[in-house]
C-alpha cells in the first residue's frame, strides 16, 4: 500500500508545480474584455477592411496576421491585401513578382524591402501569391514623409505629376487637434515641431487612399501597418471614413505589457481588439 501512495504522489506532485498556466498572448475586445481568436474572427469575417496593427518587430503579431488572412482565403472570401511596408512607387515591382515575372532575389534589388522583410513580411506575399489575390503598395514614399518633415505639405506641390500619384490627392486635409498627432508634437523633445505630426499624416493620409482605392465591394481587404496608425481609431481610419463612410471596420492593435491575463487601462479602447503580448517575448529583430 504505501509503495502505491508513492506511487500516486510521485505523478501528482510535478502536475501541481507545473500547473500554472503561462501564456504568451491574450485577446482582448475595446472594452478590456478576453476573447478568444474565434469571436474575434467573427467580427472580421463580418468586416469589409480590416486594419491590423502591428508592433513591427513582434512575432505574435505577424503570425496572427499571417492566421487570420489564411482563415479568411480558406472560407472563399474575396481578399485584398494591403500594407504599410511597400511604398506606393513599388507596386509594379510587387505586381511583377505576385504574377512570377520576376523572382524573389529581382524584388528584393528593384523594391524598396524593410530589412525585416524575409522574415515577416513574405509569408503574407506569398500567401497573396498562392491565391492569385493582389497586394497593395500603399505607403508614400519615405523621401515624400521626409519633405513634408523639413518643408511642411507645400513642399508637395513641387513634386511632378507621376510623383503625385504616388500619394493621396493634394491638398491634403489635417486635424491637429486629434490626440495621436497632438501627442507625437511633443516626441523628440518637440524638435519635430507640427512637422512631425504632419509627416504622420501624410503617410496616414496616403494609406487611406490606396486602401480605398483598391477597395471592391464584396471582398475584403485586411491591411497591415504600425499600430499607432490606427490606434484610438485615428489615422488610417479618420482618413478612410471620410473617404468610406458606409463600409464596416475592424480594428486591431497589439500592445505589449509584463502581465497578459489583464488588459492595463491605458490599453482599453485603443482598437475593436487588442492582442496582449508577453513582453518578454522574443523579437523578430
Amino acid at each position: 500500500m504505501k509503495r502505491i501512495i508513492l506511487l500516486l504522489l510521485s505523478q501528482i506532485i510535478p502536475l501541481s508545480i507545473f500547473s500554472q498556466n503561462i501564456s504568451a498572448f491574450e485577446i482582448f475586445d475595446s472594452k478590456g474584455e478576453k476573447v478568444n481568436y474565434e469571436i474575434m474572427m467573427e467580427s472580421i469575417r463580418k468586416a469589409d477592411i480590416i486594419l491590423f496593427g502591428e508592433l513591427h518587430n513582434n512575432p505574435i503579431a505577424h503570425w496572427l496576421q499571417y492566421e487570420v488572412s489564411h482563415s479568411l482565403l480558406e472560407h472563399n472570401y474575396g481578399l485584398v491585401f494591403g500594407a504599410e511596408m511597400f511604398e506606393a512607387d513599388n507596386q509594379d515591382e510587387l505586381d511583377l513578382y505576385l504574377k512570377d515575372s520576376i523572382d524573389a532575389k529581382a524584388l528584393d534589388t528593384l523594391a524598396r524591402l524593410w530589412p525585416n522583410y524575409k522574415t515577416d513580411y513574405a509569408p503574407l506575399v506569398h500567401l497573396a501569391k498562392e491565391n492569385n489575390k493582389a497586394f497593395i503598395a500603399t505607403n508614400i514614399p519615405r523621401r515624400f514623409a521626409n519633405m513634408v518633415f523639413k518643408k511642411d505639405f507645400e513642399a508637395l506641390n513641387e513634386l511632378s505629376e507621376e510623383e503625385k500619384s504616388w500619394i493621396a490627392p493634394l491638398p491634403i486635409e489635417y486635424d491637429p487637434e486629434l490626440p495621436g498627432y497632438k501627442n507625437m508634437m511633443g516626441m523628440m523633445g518637440g524638435h519635430g515641431g507640427d512637422k512631425l505630426p504632419k509627416a504622420q499624416a501624410i503617410k496616414d493620409a496616403t494609406m487611406a487612399h490606396f486602401i480605398a482605392k483598391n477597395f471592391v465591394q464584396g471582398k475584403k481587404f485586411i491591411h497591415f501597418h504600425g499600430t499607432y496608425h490606427t490606434d484610438n481609431y485615428e489615422g488610417i481610419l479618420w482618413y478612410l471614413k471620410k473617404l468610406l463612410p458606409d463600409v464596416n471596420y475592424i480594428t486591431i492593435s497589439t500592445v505589449t505589457q509584463s502581465e497578459v491575463s489583464t488588459l492595463e487601462s491605458e490599453n482599453t479602447g485603443k482598437a475593436d481588439f487588442i492582442i496582449c503580448v508577453d513582453e518578454n517575448m522574443t523579437t523578430t529583430y
